[in-house]
């Protein structure tokens, strides 16, 4: 039987040490400050955003939220970037995705300044993890290496297979940069099962409930689950059909509470980082 990550256990350290940088900060002046936008009302948005604000107060960050109604225009958002890009007090800008139709997401990323881009989606800090030479990583896949280390799973030499081809290729960079021998899987794969049947370390972040089955796992696999949807009865759940895989791993993150807390607690660590990095360079 596998050994449960404890995605809340790691996330909580982790916040620990965000709250205690953030108070040594404060004490040379600087109080790290992040923007969230969250345009339209979209449900899992707004829980989202709900967390981060909690999760802000917690550790001692300033928080501001800016909502905005979904018949917002381009022109309107991309003013808002351009503010919060000149304000002081702000070190790190996230814009909650998705947004409404209408709206061009990939133009709203890149008109945020790189230095603020704590979600690490603009393409200067994407082509900076792609190099290994980086100030932010994207705070899912950070988070996952955070969980690695947490329970000394070392990725170097592994066979390491990623599901996906999302923002997550980020994931794949990463395991790489550790010496991981890198898969990167989607849709289009032949043979899906007979690749992920070679991995040491299995990340799936394909959104599909269940998709990874008993068949598709190595034994004594790590299995990482990005997932995050909602079975036929509206229940939380990953990628992996956990009851069947569980018995078959090493280690395996459970949804809720595995990759899902350190998401939040990487956007933290990467607000602090932008508020060092900013004052260093005023």
């Amino acid at each position: 039987m596998a050994t449960r990550i404890d995605g809340k256990a790691v996330s909580a350290k982790v916040r620990e040490e965000v709250a205690k940088e953030v108070a040594a900060l404060k004490e040379q002046g600087i109080c790290p400050g992040l923007a969230v936008v969250i345009v339209g009302d979209d449900p899992a948005s707004r829980i989202y955003v709900n967390n981060k604000k909690k999760a802000c107060q917690a550790t001692g960050i300033y928080s501001e939220e800016y909502a905005l109604p979904a018949e917002t225009t381009q022109e309107e958002l991309l003013a808002l970037v351009d503010k919060l890009n000149h304000k002081k007090d702000i070190h790190g800008i996230l814009v909650q995705s998705p947004l409404p139709k209408g709206l061009d997401e990939e133009a709203v990323v890149e008109a945020i300044d790189p230095k603020k881009d704590v979600d690490a989606f603009h393409a200067y800090n994407v082509g900076k993890i792609m190099l290994g030479d980086y100030q932010f990583l994207p705070c899912t896949p950070a988070g996952i290496m955070e969980l690695l280390k947490a329970y000394d799973i070392s990725v170097e030499g592994k066979r390491c297979v990623v599901i996906g081809r999302s923002n997550i290729v980020g994931m794949a960079m990463l395991l790489l940069h550790q010496n991981g021998t890198v898969t990167v899987c989607h849709s289009r794969t032949k043979d899906l099962p007979e690749v992920t049947r070679q991995a040491d370390i299995l990340v799936s972040a394909v959104g599909k409930s269940h998709f990874v089955t008993a068949d598709m796992v190595q034994p004594r696999a790590v299995v990482i689950d990005v997932g995050m949807n909602r079975d036929e009865n509206g229940k939380l759940c990953g990628d992996v059909d956990f009851d069947q895989v569980e018995p078959i791993a090493s280690y395996i993150t459970p949804v809720p509470g595995g990759v899902g807390p350190m998401t939040i607690a990487m956007l933290l660590k990467n607000t602090v980082t932008a508020a060092k990095m900013q004052d260093q360079s005023l």
